[in-house]
């Protein structure tokens, strides 16, 4: 398996940030990209740049989804498609509860049971399922300050679980399934409401940060690798941070550590 075996790929939440990346990198690698999103400008400027299908959907949209899933025999399917919200079990709407469920993971189990028994059939394809560290720790007084909550987190094991019982289900097959688990990106997940285009400063300006491409060449890692290799996890945090205790080196603390050390070195 590797991008010579594969042909076309579906990648959601395809409109900007890691989602748009991964389509760009997808392109450079030879495959027919459909991306799907909802914002059609977006989606059309990145056609314009890439060549890729743009499918202006809602990922919730069922209908919609059945009728993409039939469209085309996908080789790869990227779930990337994924919202945020701040707060704890205390204070969370019942409208946020609804939304992280029907985006982070109702629709990616809709998506997948609909696309990955035609990879079963083929005996070809892979899955990648993108989720967060948020899925895998717990992160305490910090979770507002990484722009999560409860649900959210609960939403993201859920993928977790969903990408280690898909490997148990598709066992006998060469269909591969990894999960990518990213920590800090430099993405609108972080955004300011007063700057619709814009990462918050507060929780990406002042720290070392992952870039989308970042993921995107993870993802196309796992894709490329040879058929006798499934990388399971990737979990892709940037160097300055701490995952266990989601602790984050600011750029300032990074110079300072970095002028002790030179000290050290010139002592």
């Amino acid at each position: 398996m590797g991008f010579s075996d594969y042909r076309t790929a579906l990648v959601t939440g395809a409109s900007s940030g890691i989602g748009a990346a991964t389509v760009r990198r997808l392109r450079a690698e030879g495959l027919e990209v459909h991306a799907l999103a909802r914002d059609v400008r977006r989606l059309a400027s990145l056609s314009a740049e890439t060549g890729c299908h743009a499918c202006a959907v809602d990922v919730n949209d069922l209908d919609a989804l059945k009728r993409l899933a039939s469209s085309a025999e996908f080789d790869v399917l990227v779930n990337n498609a994924g919202q945020s919200r701040r707060g704890n079990i205390l204070d969370t709407a019942p409208d946020d509860v609804d939304t992280l469920v029907d985006v982070n993971l109702q629709a990616v189990l809709h998506l997948t049971r609909l696309i990955v028994p035609g990879m079963a059939r083929r005996n070809r394809g892979h899955v990648v399922n993108v989720s967060s560290i948020a899925g895998h720790y717990a992160f305490g007084e910090n979770a507002t300050t990484f722009n999560s909550s409860v649900a959210y987190h609960a939403t993201k094991a859920g993928v977790h679980s969903l990408s280690q019982q898909l490997r148990v289900d598709l066992y006998g097959t060469c269909v591969r399934v990894t999960e990518v688990s990213p920590g800090r990106v430099a993405t609108n997940i972080f955004q300011n409401q007063n700057a619709a285009d814009n990462p918050d400063t507060r929780f990406v300006g002042g720290f070392e940060t992952l870039q989308s491409g970042d993921i995107a060449d993870a993802i196309a890692f796992a894709v490329g690798s040879p058929a006798r290799m499934n990388v399971a996890t990737i979990e892709v945090v940037p160097t300055f941070q701490v995952v266990g205790e989601l602790r984050f080196a600011s750029r300032s603390e990074v110079a300072r550590l970095k002028d002790m050390r030179s000290g050290a070195d010139n002592a």
